[in-house]
């Protein structure tokens, strides 16, 4: 009997190349982008005016206002999409896995890119994060997106679990605790220069708050 050979799949289609258009635009956002954070990282983010960043740019200020509303949108632009990446991150643990191994897996995903493996990434995400840290506003900012990605975890938690995250307290509470974790790995980051690598961090953070992540009363 003759074997039919199975055909090859199709190869996924390519990404279709970005246009010109979009090419200029992803430059001049880079570019305004790598012109602020080395001004606000020298300076001080009260020091630095927009035209000051215009200037570095060589861009004009209307040029800026299309990309950014203020100067902390400059900042705080990679936060953006954070919440998705860790509700899909926690979404996709196995159902029978422990909640403090499955919210440390989700909220690791924004740590996981500040690894030595990722240099380029960890070097401008350290920036970042030292900016935010020191600066009130921008430290508003990311606590602000805290509370958010708490209610997108929650929701989360509580549909792996069969609770109503109106009436449970556990899932707020469970995500808050994680996200507490995460915060504090963050910070300890920042403040090493990033000498310590933040998913040991994570770790040392969750062996405090695991156990009562995986209390059977919730």
């Amino acid at each position: 009997m003759t074997t039919v050979p199975t055909p090859p799949s199709p190869s996924p289609a390519p990404s279709p190349a970005l246009t010109m258009a979009e090419r200029k635009r992803q430059l001049v956002s880079t570019e305004l982008t790598e012109a602020a954070l080395q001004l606000l990282a020298r300076r001080g983010f009260d020091a630095v005016t927009v035209d000051e960043i215009v200037a570095e740019a060589g861009v004009s200020k209307r040029t800026f206002f299309r990309y950014f509303a203020s100067k902390e949108d400059v900042v705080v632009q990679f936060l953006a999409g954070l919440g998705d990446e860790m509700r899909a991150a926690l979404a996709a643990r196995p159902a029978a896995e422990p909640p403090s191994a499955a919210l440390r897996a989700a909220v690791a995903v924004p740590l996981a890119a500040c690894t030595l493996e990722h240099p380029d990434h960890a070097a401008r995400a350290l920036l970042v994060v030292q900016l935010i840290l020191r600066t009130p506003a921008l430290l508003a900012r990311l606590l602000e997106r805290q509370l958010e990605w708490r209610e997108t975890l929650a929701a989360e938690l509580a549909a792996r679990d069969g609770l109503d995250v109106s009436a449970a307290l556990y899932p707020r509470l469970a995500a808050g605790t994680a996200l507490v974790a995460f915060h504090t790995a963050l910070q300890r980051w920042a403040e090493s220069s990033a000498a310590e690598d933040p998913l040991a961090l994570l770790d040392r953070a969750f062996a405090v708050v695991g156990p009562a992540l995986d209390a059977q009363d919730r």
